[in-house]
């Protein structure tokens, strides 16, 4: 029996006559009692008879009496019921039975009216007044009315208890809903204390606690948080809304308030998002439009100066041929010095303006950080030491040559720093499961204020002529090309550099796991399913992101997803790694380093660039020789 059937049976067991009408006053349902109670015909008593039909109905039957004007009656009747308004009546029926009618609205629209045959109890009333020759006639008047009010304050009543449910829940799918949102949603009172929180702060501040109904706002952030956030909150309270962002210290996350002034009672409006990996894809985003415009500035200029370097060079190596004694020797070499300075300084202008892909592969930190102790120790004084400290034992997924040419840039620098003695450390280490950082101090003069402000911009170097000034603005390139972050600090030793990448866990696949593939192309899909067969890896495909999902979600056993970023259909491989988050995942494509899509794509997992041979796949996988 369906639940339409259960409800009208119900309903025709209540002994009360029952209609509902809705908000156009179109029939919804009545009981077998309301049809028997007013003897209506089959067309009155189906869902969508109009309750003005209705009406007229009754009218013509003498339900009323006497009606002179019919179509007055009729509209007063329609006008009242459209006000939607709680209501007790008694009246007489025609037949001469006395019935009482209570009325109310209901929540969504439309109300609901019940009618009690109430004649007995009227009959009981009046023999109690003709046989009570004792009691005072302003006893059974105030009895009269004590019963009617009873009834009346009976169907308030009611109408009370179906307004708190529906406010109950109300409530209940409000805090749902909030507790279901990616974000924290609260509410404190003028004191700073919270009247209302969907729990949600441990997933935006990592290690706060989630139930913190009437602590005050300092003590639920933390000291950290609480001073970041303090005066903007003081604005809020003041009716000044605000949006801002802070980097939460004790977990290393950026956070994203809204701060909004309550508009009726003393107090504001929280709402607080984890922004990370969206402040990184906006970082990458801004750093490679920034690559684009120095390249539009200074393609044209390396252009011509390249060309006035070639006619130099060429026209000082036929003097150098020319027996012009060894005053004119000495000039010509110092003018050769200069023109290859001038043509180094264009290949950095080259490297910093390219567009140079971020290419990821798995590494042993620890083998990294040897390597760069083999290659910076040779070009250092006896008098320096050079320390190195890992605190990564995983394998980790980042560009080597990249990361290489940085930190060996920042060990020059340091050394310049040093002079003839002194220390430079460097150290790797897992940041709050967020970052990769490697940090860079030493035991030199330590960054002035004008290089601690601007010793990231193209150009700005503290050693005269001899500096290009374009060594930080490289390391500050690489890294916001891998979403990360360069930070600078003087210590009580010296200058300090820490460089910060997306963490980016990589482990080797054991032999026979099993790879989903995804990838458009029939022909290309054939290749790289063959480079994966080849290192015993078990191959299922998929052309789609729908195909990909429904595979995922139907064997368990898959290790590893590898998709492309372009696929068939309207979803993107970014679109597939956002479904599965919980699912390993690699990117490849052939997109340009700089488009929005493959920006996304680093902040979510590695990303290999289109063409690849199947040295490169083995490596990015993890078959590497840095982690056999």
């Amino acid at each position: 029996m369906t639940n339409l059937a259960l409800t009208q049976a119900g309903l025709n067991l209540i002994q009360q006559a029952i209609s509902i009408y809705d908000s156009d006053l179109k029939l919804a349902v009545c009981n077998a009692r309301f049809v028997e109670m007013f003897n209506l015909p089959l067309s009155l008593t189906v869902p969508g008879a109009r309750f003005a039909d209705t009406i007229r109905h009754l009218v013509d039957t003498g339900e009323y009496g006497e009606v002179e004007d019919v179509d007055a009656f009729v509209e007063d009747k329609v006008g009242t019921a459209l006000d939607f308004q709680p209501h007790y009546v008694e009246r007489t029926r025609s037949n001469g039975r006395m019935i009482s009618v209570e009325g109310a609205p209901l929540p969504h629209g439309g109300w609901v009216t019940v009618y009690t045959d109430i004649t007995e109890t009227k009959t009981q009333e009046s023999l109690l007044r003709t046989r009570s020759e004792v009691l005072s006639e302003e006893v059974l008047k105030r009895s009269e009315e004590l019963s009617a009010t009873n009834r009346q304050l009976a169907a308030t009543n009611a109408a009370l208890l179906e307004a708190r449910r529906e406010l109950t829940e109300m409530e209940a799918r409000t805090r749902a809903t909030t507790e279901m949102m990616p974000a924290h949603i609260a509410r404190v009172d003028a004191d700073g204390r919270y009247t209302f929180s969907n729990r949600r702060l441990p997933s935006v501040m990592l290690g706060r606690q989630s139930n913190i109904l009437g602590q005050h706002i300092s003590k639920a952030l933390g000291e950290q948080a609480y001073e970041r956030v303090k005066p903007h909150l003081e604005a809020a309270f003041d009716g000044t809304q605000s949006t801002f962002e802070f980097t939460h210290e004790a977990s290393s996350r950026r956070i994203r308030v809204v701060f909004t002034p309550d508009p009726l009672d003393p107090g504001v409006y929280i709402l607080s998002q984890d922004v990370t990996e969206e402040t990184q894809t906006r970082a990458a985003l801004q750093q490679t439009k920034r690559r684009e415009m120095a390249a539009q500035l200074t393609s044209g200029m390396a252009h011509d100066f390249s060309n006035l370097l070639t006619i130099i060079l060429g026209m000082q190596s036929k003097l150098a041929k020319m027996d012009l004694g060894e005053e004119s020797s000495a000039l010509i070499n110092a003018t050769l010095q200069a023109a290859r300075r001038g043509g180094t300084l264009l290949n950095r202008l080259a490297d910093i303006t390219a567009h140079r892909a971020w290419r990821p592969k798995p590494v042993h930190v620890g083998r990294f950080l040897t390597e760069i102790a083999t290659l910076a120790t040779p070009s250092l004084p006896e008098g320096i030491k050079l320390e190195i400290r890992n605190g990564c034992e995983r394998p980790l997924m980042v560009d080597t040559a990249l990361l290489q040419d940085a930190i060996l840039n920042m060990v020059l620098n340091a050394r310049d720093a040093c002079g003839p003695s002194g220390q430079i450390r460097i150290e790797a280490e897992e940041l709050k499961g967020t970052w990769l950082q490697f940090t860079i101090c030493d035991t030199g003069t330590g960054f002035s204020d004008n290089a601690l402000e601007h010793a990231l911009d193209p150009f700005f170097t503290t050693k005269g002529g001899e500096g290009s000034g374009l060594g930080l603005a490289m390391v500050y390139d690489m890294t916001k090309l891998a979403g990360g972050e360069v930070r600078l600090s003087n210590t009580d030793m010296g200058a300090c550099v820490r460089l910060r990448l997306p963490l980016r866990p990589a482990e080797r696949l054991p032999k026979s796991s099993l790879v989903l593939l995804v990838e458009d192309s029939t022909d290309l899909r054939a290749s790289i399913r063959e480079m994966l067969t080849d290192m015993a890896l078990t191959v299922v495909e998929a052309a789609s992101v729908p195909e990909a999902r429904a595979l995922a979600e139907g064997l368990p056993d898959i290790a590893l997803v590898l998709s492309d970023i372009s696929l068939e259909g309207e979803e993107t491989g970014v679109d597939l790694a956002m479904q599965l988050p919980d699912m390993p995942m690699r990117l490849m494509t052939s997109l340009p380093v700089d488009h929005p899509l493959n920006i996304k794509a680093r902040t979510l997992a590695p990303v290999l660039a289109k063409p690849f041979t199947a040295s490169d796949l083995s490596g990015f996988l993890g078959y590497g020789s840095d982690l056999s």
